[in-house]
């Protein structure tokens, strides 16, 4: 009876050995040995910052898509994405260098602070309990998120200010940051000529008087950076600027307007000090000095009289 039972359970194994090998070379799914050849040349940071999950997912895009218009690999940029145009034989588009900015200026001098949070340190738990330990609370709230999110080592919070800044150096423009924060006040602006950029750094939407008891250094929606943009880049929504970089000419006439210093300059030259006006008022020589003889008899003459 157990040979019997060992030959059944041989057979019946057998069997379904026959049909899965069937049923897998039926639904079998080839795969385009150019996805392996693609995810070979990505850097494999994983980090989501094309839009896609992770490298092997974009592999596999850049493989079925059209063409490459519009696919990046924020990490690789344009070195890796020529290899990728030259493996599918395709033209990669040329793509402006992206860098993560920080929209908030409201540094521990400028923003005090008004109660203390002792829960955990971590801006998407503090946003969801309260607006912050400022008045302001549209402004960065300094626990980290965006640090533990990079896998670049490209954003630090300046224990002096309390605000999160970005080493550009390191920034892949892969976008973690901007997911991590809670508030929105990281954003990737194209990194400009010679990494020179203009942007408003402030997200605060309450008016002005509001904005300004909250926070000194806080954009008060004033408009006289939009009136002065002669390439009107620069629109104020919601008691905000903001400078679009697409229209932005570096001009920066809006950062000498602004009454809040709301609107930084990154990475330019030093301002030229402004020459002295010269003015076509007639200016009166001084009275010659009088000969020594006659201020003697002057003196001589003043004591006379006394």
């Amino acid at each position: 009876m157990i040979v019997i039972a060992v030959i059944s359970l041989g057979a019946i194994g057998a069997i379904g050995a026959v049909f899965l090998y069937a049923a897998s070379k039926k639904f079998e799914v080839h795969e385009d040995p150019r996805i392996a050849q693609v995810q070979e040349v990505l850097p494999g940071a994983n980090c989501g910052g094309c839009g896609y999950p992770g490298c092997a997912g974009f592999a596999g895009a850049c493989v079925k898509a059209d063409s490459l218009d519009g696919m990046l690999c924020p990490v690789g940029g344009a070195p890796v994405m020529a290899k990728v145009a030259a493996i599918l034989g395709k033209e990669a588009a040329a793509a402006e260098p992206m860098v993560a900015v920080v929209r908030c200026n409201g540094t521990c001098q400028a923003r005090p602070r008004t109660n203390q949070y002792d829960g955990t340190k971590s801006c998407a738990i503090a946003s969801t309990l309260y607006g912050g330990e400022t008045g302001c609370t549209f402004g960065c709230l300094g626990y980290g998120d965006c640090v533990k999110a990079c896998n670049f080592d490209a954003i630090h919070i300046n224990p002096e200010t309390g605000l999160a800044e970005v080493d550009e150096d390191k920034c892949t423009s892969c976008g973690a940051c901007v997911k991590a924060c809670p508030k929105g006040v990281i954003e990737l602006r194209k990194k400009g000529p010679k990494s020179r950029r203009v942007f408003v750094s402030c997200v605060n939407k309450d008016k002005g008087a509001v904005a300004r008891k909250a926070c000194a250094n806080a954009c008060i929606g004033c408009g006289k950076c939009a009136k002065e943009c002669p390439f009107e880049a620069i629109t104020v929504t919601n008691n905000v600027a903001y400078i679009d970089y697409t229209k932005c000419r570096m001009c920066r006439k809006c950062v000498a307007v602004c009454p809040t210093g709301a609107i930084h300059e990154l990475n330019f030259p030093p301002r030229k000090e402004a020459a002295p006006k010269v003015t076509t008022e007639t200016v009166k020589p001084a009275p010659a000095p009088k000969p020594a003889a006659d201020a003697q008899a002057e003196v001589k003459q003043d004591n006379n009289q006394k």
